[in-house]
């Protein structure tokens, strides 16, 4: 069974500055892990899917990075800096089933099955975001994987292109700094730019202020040969990337920004 990720996660020690910095491109897809004829999106980029990201640009193997990103070892905050839009777009795509996959050198040492090009399409609906861009703060217990992230950040590179969910959906690192973690405002109604989760009755409604609740994948473990997600949060956020208002908040100063870490 899986669990809500928790409000306000107890600061690990050692948590006293995070790396900044923005992901954007012109197409996005998170894919939503409930089945439909349409392939929808997340609007907010899940926190596995940072996890995935980071790890990608570290050059982590696929199911090696979960306990470098579980609760208690690792603090990530998800700010919207730009209208979440989505359009659908028809693709036509070839059908991965084990049955329709065709085997490319076959009779030698090493062979890999391919999708059959000869085989018919299939054409899909995908619902995808159109030009998103989050800012990403993020904090890491392991020391040297902190300090690896931080080399590359600075020197702008990674040792697999980032995207944006889909591998199609190539996306630009702008790189912030180094930030120290700072108490943010305490008081009784506070504004904060960026997701805040399980939140959704502490939001004060303002005029002409959107606010949206999305529910995502937020750690993953390994389970037996795969993986499986092993706790969910509930994000409130503004759509069009500003802020909220909101009671019952703790946040952090990251930056001169007010920002909610799971």
């Amino acid at each position: 069974m899986t669990e809500d990720a928790s409000t306000a996660p107890n600061f690990p020690n050692g948590a006293d500055t995070c790396l900044s910095f923005t992901i954007s491109g012109p197409w996005g897809h998170f894919r939503r892990i409930e089945g439909n004829i349409v392939k929808q999106t997340y609007r907010v980029i899940p926190r596995t899917t940072v996890a995935g990201l980071i790890a990608a640009m570290l050059g982590i193997e696929r199911d090696g990075y979960y306990e470098l990103f579980a609760p208690g070892e690792s603090l990530v905050a998800i700010e919207p800096v730009s209208k979440l839009r989505t359009m659908k777009l028809p693709m036509n795509t070839l059908s991965t089933a084990d049955e329709h996959l065709a085997s490319l050198n076959p009779r030698g040492k090493l062979s890999i099955k391919l999708p059959d090009p000869s085989k018919p399409r299939q054409q899909h609906n995908y619902e995808v975001l159109v030009d998103p861009a989050y800012r990403i703060d993020v904090w890491l217990s392991n020391d040297e994987r902190y300090e690896q992230l931080h080399s590359l950040l600075e020197s702008g590179e990674s040792y697999y292109v980032p995207s944006l969910g889909l591998s199609e959906c190539l996306a630009t690192v702008d790189y912030h700094g180094e930030f120290p973690i700072e108490p943010g405002a305490d008081s009784e109604t506070v504004t904060v730019d960026s997701t805040v989760p399980e939140a959704v009755d502490s939001v004060v409604p303002e005029p002409e202020t959107r606010y949206q609740i999305e529910q995502t994948p937020a750690f993953m473990e390994r389970d037996g040969d795969g993986r499986t997600t092993s706790a969910f949060v509930s994000y409130v956020y503004n759509p069009d990337g500003g802020s909220l208002r909101l009671t019952e908040v703790s946040p952090r100063s990251v930056d001169g920004r007010s920002v909610v870490f799971t």
